[in-house]
C-alpha cells in the first residue's frame, strides 16, 4: 500500500511537469511569429527577396517530421525510460531554437529549427502525453486533454513573449534566449518524469474499471497495423484534423480578407481560435471519460461541419458569426486531439502506446500538410476560401460516416473474440 500511495503522488507530479515541458515545446506553433522578421533579416544580410510565404516550408517540414521521433522515441521509452528520451528530446528542440539565431538562409532554417525542432517536438510529445495516460487508466480522455491542451496554449502565451523579445533584441536573439530557455526548462523538467510501471492500476480505482482494464488486449504496432480498426480510427483523424488546421494556419488572412478584420483585430481571432481549441481538448476528454470516446467523436464531427456551415455564410462585416464559426471550429479540433490519446491506449491496449500513438499521430501530419495546402491552392484558383469551407464540411460528414463503420467494426471484433474465448475454454 505505500508504494501505491508513492505512486499516486508521483503520477500527479509526472502530469505537472509533462504539461510544462508540453507548454516549452507547442511553442513550435509560434513560427508565424518569426516568419517576416526573420525574412526581413535575411533579406537585409543576404540580399534576398524573402517572404513570409518563402518561410512557410520551415513549418511545413517541422510538422511533417513529428511522427518520425514520435514512433522511434517511443521505441526508446519502452528500453532506455522516459526521462531519457524527454531529455534528448529536450535537448534537440532547444538546440534546434538557439542554432537558428545563427541562421543565414532558409535551408539553415530548414535543418534548424524545421528538422531539429520538429524531431525534438515528436519525441517530447509523444512520450509526455503517452506516459501521462497509461499513469491514468481511470481518467485517461482528461489526461490527454490537459498534456495536449498545454501544447496548444503555447500558441496563445509564447507569440506576445516572442513578439516583444523581438521588438527589443532582434529576432536572432529572440530565436537565442527561448532556445535556452526551453533548453532549461525541459531539461530540469525531465528529471521528475517517471516511467509508468507496466499493467499499472491505481489502488482507489472502482472495481468494474479495474475489470475493464484488465480486459484489454495489448497490440504491438505490428499487431495494430494489421487491424482494420486503426484505418477507420486514423481516417477519423484526418477527417477531424484537417479543417482545423488549414484554419489555424490562414485564420488572420480569412479574417483580413473575408470579414474585413484588420491585422490588430485579426490577431483576437487567432487567440480565439487558440483558446477555444486548448477548452475543446480538456473538455471533450473529459466528456470522452464519461459518455465514451467514439460517442465524443461523433458529436464533434457534427459540431464540425456546422461550424464550417457558420464559415461559409459569414461575410463581410458579419463578425459575430465568424467569431462562433472559430470558436465552433477550436473546441472540434481540440476535441480531436485531446481524444486520440486515450482512444488508441482504449483500443490497443496501454502496454505499447507510446509506439502505437506515434504511427497514429501520422493521421495529424496528413491533415496538417494537406490541409494548409489545399486551403492555399483553392485560394490561389478561386481567389475566395469558401470552396475550402465546403471541402472541410464534407471531410466532417466524411468523418462521421466512418464512425458509424467503426462502430460496426468493434462490435464484430468483440462478437469474434468472445466467441473465441469461449470455443477455447
Amino acid at each position: 500500500m505505500p508504494r501505491e500511495k508513492n505512486l499516486n503522488i508521483t503520477r500527479w507530479l509526472v502530469l505537472c511537469f509533462s504539461c510544462l515541458i508540453n507548454l516549452c515545446i507547442g511553442s513550435l506553433y509560434a513560427w508565424s511569429v518569426f516568419a517576416n522578421p526573420m525574412a526581413e533579416y535575411l533579406n537585409q544580410t543576404n540580399g534576398q527577396a524573402l517572404t513570409s510565404a518563402s518561410m512557410a516550408i520551415v513549418f511545413t517540414v517541422a510538422n511533417a517530421v513529428g511522427p518520425i521521433t514520435m514512433i522511434s522515441g517511443g521505441w526508446l521509452n519502452e528500453r532506455l525510460g522516459t526521462k531519457v528520451v524527454v531529455l534528448i528530446g529536450g535537448l534537440l528542440f532547444g538546440g534546434g531554437m538557439i542554432l537558428s539565431a545563427f541562421a543565414n538562409s532558409v535551408t539553415y532554417l530548414v535543418f534548424s529549427y524545421g528538422i531539429l525542432d520538429g524531431l525534438g517536438m515528436g519525441m517530447v510529445y509523444g512520450c509526455t502525453i503517452t506516459n501521462s495516460v497509461k499513469f491514468f487508466p481511470d481518467k485517461r480522455g482528461l489526461i490527454g486533454g490537459l498534456t495536449t491542451a498545454t501544447y496548444g496554449l503555447s500558441s496563445v502565451m509564447v507569440p506576445p513573449i516572442a513578439n516583444q523579445l523581438i521588438e527589443s533584441q532582434g529576432v536572432t536573439n529572440a530565436f537565442f534566449i527561448l532556445g535556452i530557455v526551453f533548453l532549461v526548462l525541459i531539461s530540469i523538467g525531465s528529471f521528475f518524469i517517471e516511467k509508468c510501471p507496466e499493467n499499472y492500476i491505481p489502488h482507489d480505482m472502482q472495481i468494474n474499471d479495474k475489470k475493464e482494464i484488465q480486459k484489454q488486449m495489448d497490440k504491438d504496432w505490428k499487431e495494430m497495423l494489421k487491424s482494420p480498426v486503426f484505418y477507420c480510427m486514423i481516417l477519423m483523424l484526418v477527417c477531424g484534423a484537417f479543417g482545423g488546421l488549414m484554419c489555424i494556419s490562414q485564420v488572420s488572412p480569412i479574417a483580413q480578407n473575408m470579414i474585413g478584420l484588420s491585422a490588430s483585430a485579426a490577431t483576437t481571432a487567432i487567440s480565439i481560435l487558440a483558446l477555444f481549441n486548448a477548452g475543446g481538448r480538456v473538455g471533450a476528454g473529459y466528456l470522452s471519460d464519461k459518455i465514451g470516446r467514439i460517442n465524443t467523436l461523433t458529436l464533434s464531427f457534427v459540431l464540425s461541419f456546422f461550424g464550417f456551415i457558420c464559415l461559409l455564410l459569414a461575410g463581410e462585416g458579419n463578425i459575430v458569426l465568424f467569431y462562433v464559426a472559430i470558436a465552433i471550429i477550436g473546441i472540434c479540433f481540440g476535441s480531436f486531439m485531446g481524444i486520440f490519446p486515450g482512444f488508441t491506449a482504449d483500443q490497443f491496449g496501454a502496454k505499447y502506446n507510446s509506439v502505437n500513438y506515434g504511427y497514429m499521430f501520422i493521421g495529424f501530419a496528413l491533415a496538417g500538410i494537406f490541409g494548409p495546402m489545399t486551403m492555399g491552392k483553392l485560394y490561389v484558383m478561386n481567389q475566395s476560401y469558401k470552396q475550402s469551407f465546403l471541402a472541410a464540411g464534407a471531410l466532417s460528414i466524411a468523418g462521421l460516416l466512418i464512425s458509424v463503420l467503426y462502430r460496426n467494426m468493434v462490435k464484430k471484433d468483440t462478437a469474434q473474440h468472445r466467441y473465441q474465448r469461449i470455443k477455447n475454454t
